[in-house]
């Protein structure tokens, strides 16, 4: 069992969703990412995407565009992600997935990469740009060290082929809501309803998270209805972007504001069950 495993048990066991949260690492800028990292975390997190800075992000709309650019301008790199990943790990249990695109790992070394990642307290990856029929390195090397590798669904996808993706993933299936980039609006409630209950009597082997266009609880809770869980990234990135961008604000209130983002986006107006804070938790290396 992993921690991604772990949290998604103790997450059916409560009957509740799971909430993925994305930052870019170095974003607004290296000395911020990690403090925000455990505002997120004490907010209710359930798992945390790591973003790789990458100066041509396919996937992303203009918030993790720009994100991805201000990092890149402060020199981080993957070095940097893996630091800023085993700092967090020395502190909390929460799950860390890096996301990406392939090129860099290319770079870096598809077998030193994963196991610097494990070695870093790295759970999983996802890589948008990679087909699963051309995984096969990737995928061995991680279960070698012990990493989830997440694929993604469109609403254009075909059904065999998510079978495909249901077989070669662990950790589990992120369903993206529209065929569009990240930070777009989301499609008529039907239309997505339709493709994400489909996309719940084809997925068997993991769990399905839907993520894209989420940028409030309301938007999270419907979405969610027919999957495990939910992600969301353009929506913090901009709030994060506006909290740092603002010089009336100290550090403290910005951290007080994210760690309220993240409670409001899983909870709304509702408070949580207490729950054993992932950081008073000791570390357990897999």
């Amino acid at each position: 069992m992993s921690r991604l495993d772990d949290t998604f048990a103790a997450l059916r066991a409560r009957n509740e969703k799971a909430m993925g949260l994305f930052l870019t690492d170095g974003f607004p800028n290296p000395e911020a990412t990690g403090p925000i990292l455990h505002a997120l975390d004490r907010g209710g997190v359930d798992f945390i995407e790591l973003g790789m800075p990458f100066s041509d992000p396919l996937a992303e709309g203009r918030p993790i565009q720009r994100a991805s650019a201000r990092a890149l301008s402060h020199g981080v790199d993957l070095t940097d992600t893996f630091r800023t990943a085993e700092d967090f790990r020395r502190e909390s249990e929460t799950p860390i997935l890096l996301m990406g695109y392939v090129n860099p790992l290319l770079a870096y070394g598809i077998e030193e990469f994963c196991r610097d990642a494990a070695a870093a307290g790295v759970d999983g990856l996802i890589l948008p740009d990679l087909p699963p029929e051309e995984s096969d390195r990737l995928c061995e090397a991680a279960a070698d060290h012990n990493l989830d590798v997440v694929f993604l669904i469109a609403p254009n996808t075909a059904e065999e082929r998510v079978a495909t993706v249901d077989e070669r993933a662990t950790g589990f299936v992120y369903a993206v809501s529209v065929t569009g980039l990240t930070g777009s609006d989301l499609d008529e409630a039907p239309t997505v309803d339709a493709y994400l209950e489909r996309s719940r009597r084809l997925v068997n082997q993991n769990p399905l998270l839907v993520g894209f266009g989420i940028k409030t609880h309301e938007d999270a809770m419907r979405l969610s209805r027919h999957t495990d869980g939910f992600i969301v990234g353009s929506a913090l990135i901009n709030r994060v972007e506006a909290l740092w961008d603002d010089p009336t604000h100290s550090d403290a209130e910005r951290l007080d504001a994210v760690e309220a983002f993240a409670h409001d986006l899983k909870y709304g107006n509702a408070a949580p069950t207490p729950q054993p804070s992932s950081e008073a938790r000791p570390t357990d290396d897999h």
